[in-house]
């Protein structure tokens, strides 16, 4: 991977929200409120698909070559007084921040929207960010898309499916949303969804299907109806048989938990499974039923993807707040799908200063040697940084690892233990 030669410039935003250099600074980052200068290896090119942010209320903060520390901009160094605002990047999907953009909220200033805020800087005609490519699947890769070809297939898919409500919905996904996923399926190749869920027993704070009157919109909207088994089987089905290495997945970010429909996904399987053995059905879950999860894995489930921002229980409700199940009824669906000779992966919530602090560390590596999940998705959070570290009421004073230094020790301390940004398939 590709990295700078130097530490690039900080980049800041002009009251007109255009994005420009300041060469004055470096970039900075920031990791748990604390302000880092990144090493080059912390960095790679912005990566296609990405998108740049200009963030309201937010004073940047860059890093002064010369005293060797943090440095913030109050005012726009180019028009004296005049507002100045921090930039970030939303890195496209396969990619793991490493540090968060560094600025310094205003007073009053309203909760970021729903996105991951990686640090990003300018040099040598360049953007670049503090990350790096977690998975080498191309599945979501910018690429990988004609825009043309992706309305025209999926215009012709749901016109030729009007009676299937499922398929439907997804076209609005695809059309609307631009959902990777949805987009997939309309193309006939690699990951299909099977939202099937439109109530959920959790409150996650940052979920991004439903979000209380006065907070932070959702990013789309959330399934209102139970598709029929059929309207499952029919579009599972023709996917599985026909799409290059095959997914087709429940548990959506446009559903709740779809556990609460598992009566409905089990009929779904059988029938799916009566009619090919192709391919991997997959589960994206909250992982809060167990016995569920036990049915399931019967039907012919071929792996789950538990979700979790924490392996620590306290850190863990105060996000999920869950409805009628417990953090140790997430660790027993994992003994499940295990014991049923199942695939495990965990949707670990990424965030630079929370995941790489060392009682966040130990806490995993006792949650891995204790239930032995096959694989870790390093997934960014997409919430606003200070809004979660205060809703979690996490240590100020807790000092991070380095998502690398983070990452290289597990990798030692579990050799087989797989890592990347998506569901596997494993049949």
């Amino acid at each position: 991977m590709e990295h700078p030669d130097t530490i690039p410039s900080l980049l800041i935003a002009n009251r007109q929200g255009k994005i420009i250099e300041f060469p004055e600074l470096q970039m900075a980052g920031m990791s748990n409120g604390k302000f880092f200068r990144p090493e080059p290896e912390d960095l790679i090119p912005l990566p296609p698909g990405s998108e740049l942010f200009a963030l309201p209320g937010r004073l940047p903060v860059g890093w002064d070559r010369e005293t060797n520390e943090p440095v913030l901009l109050a005012e726009d160094p180019y028009d004296s007084g005049a507002l100045v605002q921090a930039v970030a990047a939303f890195m496209a999907p396969a990619h793991t921040s490493i540090l968060t953009s560094s600025y310094q909220s205003e007073t009053g200033a309203s909760s970021l929207p729903l996105f991951a805020y990686t640090a990003v800087g300018w040099y040598r005609d360049r953007f670049w960010v503090a990350g790096f490519r977690s998975d080498k699947d191309t599945r979501q890769d910018a690429d990988q898309y004609r825009q043309a070809v992706v309305e025209q297939s999926t215009r012709k898919i749901i016109k030729a499916h009007k009676e299937n409500r499922l398929i439907q919905h997804l076209g609005k996904c695809c059309l609307t949303y631009g959902c990777p996923a949805a987009r997939n399926y309309f193309l006939g190749r690699w990951e299909a969804p099977l939202p099937t869920s439109p109530s959920c027993n959790a409150r996650c704070l940052g979920c991004i299907s439903l979000q209380a009157s006065g907070c932070c919109p959702s990013t789309q909207e959330r399934i209102t109806f139970v598709p029929s088994v059929k309207e499952v089987a029919d579009l599972a089905i023709p996917h599985l048989e026909n799409a290059e290495n095959p997914i087709v997945s429940f548990g959506q970010g446009c559903e709740g938990e779809p556990l609460l429909q598992s009566d409905v996904i089990e009929k779904a399987i059988r029938l799916i499974r009566s009619r090919t053995s192709r391919g991997t059905i997959n589960l994206n879950s909250n992982s809060s039923l167990p016995g569920h999860v036990q049915r399931l894995a019967h039907a012919g489930l071929d792996s789950i993807r538990v979700s979790l921002n924490s392996a620590q229980q306290t850190f863990y409700n105060r996000y999920y707040r869950p409805q009628n199940y417990s953090f140790t009824d997430v660790m027993r669906s994992i003994d499940v799908m295990k014991n049923s000779n199942r695939f495990v992966s965990l949707n670990y919530f990424i965030l630079p200063g929370f995941t790489d602090s060392p009682q966040e560390y130990e806490a995993l590596c006792h949650l891995l040697r204790s239930h032995s999940p096959d694989f870790i998705q390093l997934r960014n959070l997409n919430m606003d940084p200070e809004w979660y570290l205060r809703s979690l009421e996490f240590p100020g004073d807790s000092q991070p690892i380095g998502i690398r230094p983070w990452l290289s020790r597990l990798r030692k301390e579990f050799p087989t233990l797989q890592f990347g940004y998506f569901n596997p398939q494993v049949s």
